[in-house]
């Protein structure tokens, strides 16, 4: 997609600077004349969304940084300072911890499309290894910033995640010490997770130009699947996408402000505005939300070290997905096996946040123990999250490597540009490429 510039400077500074520093046609070449597929609907804005999340999060956490005191003695009372005493410290806060749920709802969507429309696939598997990077250290970054206002499920979280590096053999306990800065979770841990988790959004910045690097070589993918074969089936990306992704990103900032202003509390844990206890163990000790499912894969397995293993596993399979996938087929609109099969895929990834965010010996299902013939004194979510993750990791190793061997595919139209005003499954048998040109 990357090819000759249309840019021409006008102006003496643009044409002066154009020969020392092309910064202007770089924006000009990948913001406003980039080539961009003429069908993508609205499940692609999300990567603006993302930047725009992004940008929040540096910005007030910048801002937070001024006045937080990474102290066992002080963390707690910086952080009611700024919610009561620092100007509109409270907007600022609610910004910052809310703004990391509406990060991983516009991440999980953008992944989930990507899965779907099959945007992992040559020749973009450079660009999606870049994406899970950016959600690893996403992951990372959340963990950090969810110990620093030094509440009661700060700590004792972060107790029960170090913890886990324990497990691993050789080099677990070097790595639990490492994070701890000592024998326990203390001073020395509260000021090594502040400095990562303030370096961390820089890293994913840095990760996130790569990935906009490696998207621009060879352009973006579309809902057909199909290769874009000539300038009939793109457009500019200005204005017609910067319009609707501006629109997009509108809607998302009012249901973002909807929580700031109106409920900002409603996806953190109460728990947390009790000052952190060694001595007071909370009853349920439970992660932020978007870690939910790992959470749940790692209670799903009786072995602590096989729960560590499961657990990082479940992200490790997403970076060789490319592998996995044995279908030549993009887009899931021309598999509607694979389709079925992705939905139970998302269906699986709420049941494992569900049964995550639940009392591990409470809450028994009903009727469940009893029709599935199951031990009456195990948690029936347990179960659960069991059948989940094996479904979780059966539609990686088995159902995508297997189903690209045995499915048949709906034809594909030749070019994007045939199924622009109507389904392309549902285009006349004429206007549709035999299997053989599938791409």
């Amino acid at each position: 997609m990357s090819g000759h510039s249309n840019y021409e400077p006008k102006t003496g500074i643009e044409r002066w600077l154009d020969t020392r520093l092309p910064i202007v046609r770089l924006a000009y070449d990948s913001i406003i004349d980039f080539p961009t597929p003429k069908n993508l609907n609205y499940w692609w804005t999300f990567g603006g969304i993302l930047a725009v999340c992004l940008g929040i999060q540096l910005v007030t956490g910048i801002i937070l940084a001024m006045h937080y005191v990474p102290h066992v003695d002080h963390a707690f009372a910086s952080v009611e300072h700024i919610m009561r005493d620092v100007n509109y410290g409270w907007l600022i806060r609610y910004m910052h911890s809310n703004g990391a749920s509406m990060f991983f709802i516009a991440v999980y969507i953008h992944m989930f499309r990507g899965l779907y429309y099959g945007s992992y696939k040559a020749p973009r598997e450079v660009l999606w290894i870049l994406g899970c990077v950016i959600y690893l250290l996403m992951m990372a970054t959340g963990f950090l910033g969810y110990v620093l206002p030094w509440g009661q499920m700060s700590f004792h979280g972060a107790v029960v995640i170090t913890n886990l590096f324990g497990a691993l053999p050789l080099v677990g306990e070097a790595i639990t010490t490492w994070l701890w800065g000592g024998f326990a979770v203390d001073n020395p841990t509260l000021n090594r997770f502040f400095s990562l988790h303030y370096l961390l959004p820089f890293m994913i910045a840095g990760v996130v130009g790569l990935h906009i690097w490696a998207l621009h070589v060879p352009g973006n993918n579309n809902p057909a699947g199909v290769n874009v074969k000539s300038k009939e089936d793109t457009v500019p990306f200005h204005p017609y996408y910067t319009v609707k992704d501006g629109f997009a990103i509108t809607v998302f900032l009012l249901m973002f402000a909807s929580f700031v202003f109106y409920n900002p509390n409603a996806l953190g844990h109460p728990d947390n505005y009790i000052p952190a206890n060694p001595l007071v163990t909370p009853s349920h000790i439970v992660p932020e939300w978007y870690y939910l499912p790992f959470y749940a894969i790692l209670r799903a397995v009786p072995d602590k070290l096989g729960g560590v293993l499961m657990m990082f596993g479940s992200i490790g399979l997403l970076f060789v997905l490319p592998w996995l996938d044995t279908s030549k087929v993009r887009s899931m609109r021309y598999r509607p096996t694979a389709r079925m099969y992705f939905l139970i895929f998302v269906l699986t990834c709420l049941v494992l946040g569900y049964c995550g965010g639940q009392l591990p010996d409470d809450h028994v299902i009903p009727g469940l123990s009893t029709f599935m013939l199951l031990d009456a004194d195990l948690n029936s979510f347990v179960w659960l999250s069991r059948i989940a993750t094996l479904y979780y990791f059966a539609y990686f190793l088995i159902v995508l490597p297997v189903l690209g061997l045995t499915e048949t595919p709906l034809p594909q139209p030749e070019s994007i540009s045939e199924p622009v005003l109507s389904h392309p499954a549902n285009a006349p048998a004429g206007a549709a490429a035999s299997p053989e040109k599938r791409g």
